[in-house]
């Protein structure tokens, strides 16, 4: 794990002492360092009681001005981070302490464990995204990172238990027709091609809405996925209708 936080880094804090000419606020992330957020750097404009915006005890996120590891020093904006970075920032926190609870469960070795951070953080970036990955990928992106595979398996079974992927879902409708004796074999062919189509953690769900409309929706993880999941299911669909001489479009959104 990173000793020191870097330039422009946001990082959450605890204040620890609050001063006529600033905070002294501690680093959750990087094991309780002590950082300054001058008066200046409190709020916009003129500051008159620092007590009215900040307090000891309190949580809050900063951005980092300036490091100097050598003399111990860190400068901290609490003005500088607008409420969107805020709950962002908090977020990830949340979920990092998670994920080392997760690990925790996970080995039950702190030695090791520790060993296992370092090399998630350099191929993750996060704990949290570690295990997210697992879930999507299962254990062989553990073990491509350089994890043994006896802690792969411990650390994608409490992956499996734990974790939740966020998902969105989206909807599409195809209309198919063939003037073909055989026309409502020829449809049955193009929605079995249409559900061809397959991903991991994605799913695909094909329903009759109404002669000659059907309905097909995905769920996946994010919305880039879903469309392309659902651009290529109804193309399969409209390429078999079209070769056994019928005809397929397809709608975004039902008319």
């Amino acid at each position: 794990m990173r000793e020191w936080p870097s330039q422009g880094d946001l990082v959450v804090c605890t204040v620890a002492k609050v001063m006529d000419f600033g905070v002294f606020a501690e680093l959750d992330e990087y094991d309780k360092k002590e950082g300054l957020i001058h008066i200046s750097e409190v709020a916009a404009g003129w500051v008159k009681y620092i007590r009215d915006y900040l307090r000891e005890g309190q949580k809050i996120v900063c951005k980092v001005l300036s490091v100097n590891p050598k003399r111990g020093h860190i400068d901290l904006s609490f003005k500088d981070v607008n409420e969107h970075q805020r709950r962002d920032k908090i977020q990830e926190w949340k979920s990092e302490l998670r994920a080392e609870k997760w690990l925790s469960f996970a080995i039950g070795d702190a030695d090791v464990e520790r060993q296992l951070a370092d090399t998630l953080l350099d191929s993750f970036g996060s704990l949290y995204n570690a295990f997210e990955e697992t879930v999507i990928s299962s254990k062989s992106v553990l073990i491509d990172a350089g994890i043994d595979e006896e802690y792969a398996i411990k650390i994608e079974e409490v992956a499996i238990e734990n974790v939740k992927i966020p998902s969105v879902d989206i909807t599409g409708f195809l209309d198919l027709t063939c003037p073909a004796p055989d026309g409502v074999d020829a449809i049955k062919r193009s929605l079995a091609a249409a559900a061809t189509v397959d991903a991991d953690c994605v799913t695909l769900e094909i329903s009759y809405v109404g002669a000659p409309r059907y309905r097909i929706h995905v769920t996946a993880p994010d919305y880039k996925l879903a469309e392309r999941i659902l651009k290529e299911s109804a193309k399969r669909a409209i390429d078999e209708i079209e070769h056994l001489d019928g005809e397929g479009t397809f709608h975004r959104h039902e008319e």
